[in-house]
């Protein structure tokens, strides 16, 4: 960021004027990332149990002044005014202040960012309870665009925006919003809005006067872990390449009580499943030869083996994610040119005209691809989200398919579910292109056969041991309901 300045002064001072807009770009993307660093590495810890509360007690007061001066000038780079509601008797309120003040500050960061030559309020005031606790009420008002019902639905969402439009015209990572209310929640509270398209918008923040200490364990910590009497006599089968995995989890599941078997690898993994028909499977996604996911598939493909809960354990990452979309290959924004060439030389067995499809809802992505494929003698269409897609896959059958995830009107994950509907469009092999990481529940989504996902960063004892005793349990339960069944 620091050099595209330095050389943007050197371009003008030189007389280069013509380098100028490019180098600004450089320095607009580069902050844009490092924005989004911080916002993921706040996401990350969020979702990994890592974020904690400091609670304090601190004036509101004093904390509104501090964070209208720090929002200041962002309010007036579009010619907003900036107008604070603080009553002299608020008092204080104890709770995390730093994660207050980040709260604030998204707010009214997005309220600059959407408001121009406009009004943007921020108050604060007591709630009072005759019988619980009283709460501070933060507003956030502006004078902007509004969002339609629609968009107020997706805006807490997680690299969620408006529209595709949204951060072309206005920039952001679309990641404030979410750690803004998962920072609420942390603290007791919440955050709601209200908005009207071209009148502007107004989010609440509602937090109880005394913040509550975390407890100290919670409850799937405390509880008693055991071998369900119904699977007394079988086994959990751990399918890993990795030894010390193998070697922790076994270490981890016989001082309960389980009786645990091994494999190395996928192949041996779905013969000892034949042969044990084990209570639960501990299955590794990434490994060489046969993964996770193939295992998984041949699991579920077996009438005998499919009941078998699974826990899948994966260092949750992009690569995942395109392998669970039935994806050929998949790249990271920004694109790696020469990653890329390397993708497509899988493809050269193609005959002549060789056509690809791209699907992405950012048009200078959009044509960024079509060069790089086009300079590989590739014929490219070009579609900005999963409904034009599917129209152009329909007029012409492209041999090859560039999908970004995140996409309006119809993302990546649709776009698949709809592709694979058709028994001749399931071969067109696809490459995923995405900046965005999948959520467990995103990959369960995606794969129906999946019972959880547990990434091994987060591998604890208690947490993998209540896993697959929950899912242990759901599975005894659901065979019983069935045996208990009448029959009609």
């Amino acid at each position: 960021i620091g050099y595209s300045e330095m050389l943007q002064e050197e371009a003008q001072d030189s007389g280069q004027e013509s380098f100028i807009p490019d180098l600004k770009k450089i320095n607009r993307s580069g902050r844009h990332l490092l924005d989004l660093i911080n916002d993921v590495l706040d996401l990350s810890k969020i979702e990994a149990g890592k974020m904690e509360l400091y609670l304090e007690t601190f004036d509101i007061s004093n904390l509104l002044e501090d964070v209208s001066t720090t929002v200041q000038l962002l309010v007036q780079k579009n010619s907003n005014v900036l107008e604070v509601r603080c009553p002299a008797n608020l008092g204080a309120m104890r709770a995390d202040m730093t994660k207050v003040r980040q709260s604030l500050f998204n707010l009214l960061s997005n309220a600059s960012k959407f408001t121009k030559n406009g009004k943007i309020t921020l108050e604060a005031a007591r709630e009072n309870s005759p019988t619980k606790s009283d709460w501070i009420v933060f507003r956030v008002s502006d004078t902007g665009i509004g969002m339609t019902p629609e968009q107020q639905e997706h805006v807490f969402e997680a690299f969620s925006q408006a529209d595709a439009s949204t951060a072309r015209d206005f920039g952001g990572t679309g990641l404030g919003l979410t750690i803004t209310k998962t920072f609420c929640r942390m603290m007791g509270g919440d955050v709601a809005l209200t908005s009207k398209p071209g009148e502007g918008t107004t989010f609440i923040i509602r937090l109880p006067t005394e913040v509550r200490e975390p407890e100290a364990e919670s409850a799937a910590a405390t509880r008693s872990i055991a071998v369900p009497p119904d699977m007394e006599g079988k086994s959990v089968l751990v399918i890993d390449d990795d030894a010390d995995t193998r070697q922790v989890l076994k270490r981890f599941l016989n001082r309960k009580g389980f009786s645990v078997e091994c494999a190395s690898n996928g192949e041996e993994g779905l013969r000892l499943a034949k042969e044990l028909h084990p209570m639960a499977i501990i299955l590794d996604v990434m490994m060489p030869g046969m993964d996770g996911w193939a295992v998984l598939s041949t699991l579920k493909s077996k009438s005998d083996l499919s009941d078998i809960p699974v826990v899948m354990l994966t260092i949750v990452d992009d690569k995942n994610l395109g392998y669970t979309l039935g994806a050929s290959d998949y790249m990271i924004k920004p694109v790696d040119r020469e990653r890329l060439t390397e993708i497509l030389a899988k493809f050269r067995d193609i005959s002549s005209p060789r056509s690809a499809l791209v699907v992405d809802d950012e048009e200078a992505d959009r044509k960024m691809l079509t060069q790089i494929l086009e300079r590989e003698r590739w014929s490219v269409i070009q579609a900005e989200d999963g409904v034009v897609a599917l129209e152009q896959v329909a007029k012409h059958r492209p041999d090859l398919i560039l999908l970004d995830l995140m996409m309006p009107r119809m993302n990546g994950y649709q776009f698949v579910t709809e592709l694979h509907k058709h028994d001749d469009w399931r071969s067109i092999p696809i490459i995923v292109v995405t900046a965005k990481d999948m959520s467990t529940e995103e990959r369960i989504a995606l794969d129906g056969y999946v019972e959880k996902v547990l990434p091994k960063h987060a591998l604890t004892q208690d947490s993998l041991l209540g896993e697959i005793q929950d899912l242990i349990a759901a599975c005894v339960h659901a065979k019983q309901a069935v045996q208990n069944k009448p029959l009609v």
